[in-house]
């Protein structure tokens, strides 16, 4: 695990200002920096909000990335499944946050069908099937060897011993 991912993904200004709460976003969505497939769709998304902040957007494999700032969604968490977290504090995740992200966009027919009970039960069964299957069909380690990279990251980090 790189040892800060600033370098490869750069602090935007959703970014900065999901943390110090300074924006009128809609919807703070905690995504994966280090997936590709992730990086793919929050730079798409990140295009169709243009600079509004309607999106924070929030890497959750920041060294600086914690629960406390993001709706209590730890990093384990976080990793199993997508979430957000909307103004009010409430903490949505799966297909649910691709609904909301893509309405507040102004894409939100995108996902209007999964709304309907069976197309919403089916897109989220699909959905957990390749969450549970993301870090390998991305080439990545598992989750408990990704935990344990971080754990010793952090206490590398707070010792001030982390080679740069």
């Amino acid at each position: 695990m790189a040892s800060s991912n600033t370098s490869l993904h750069p602090v935007t200004e959703a970014t900065q200002a999901a943390s110090d709460g300074s924006s009128n976003w809609k919807i703070k969505l905690l995504y994966d920096g280090e997936c590709p497939l992730c990086m793919r769709e929050v730079n798409f998304l990140q295009k169709r909000d243009a600079g509004r902040g309607l999106v924070a957007f929030v890497d959750i494999a920041a060294d600086d990335y914690t629960a406390e700032a993001n709706g209590g969604v730890d990093f384990e968490t976080a990793m199993g499944r997508i979430h957000a977290v909307l103004p009010d504090g409430t903490v949505v995740q799966k297909v649910e946050v691709f609904r909301r992200v893509y309405q507040i966009l102004g894409m939100g027919w995108i996902y209007a069908i999964t709304k309907l009970p069976v197309i919403g039960w089916l897109a989220d069964v699909l959905y957990d099937f390749w969450a549970d299957r993301r870090l390998a069909l991305t080439g990545r380690s598992n989750l408990s060897t990704i935990l344990a990279e971080r754990q010793q990251q952090q206490e590398c980090n707070e010792a001030g011993r982390c080679r740069l």
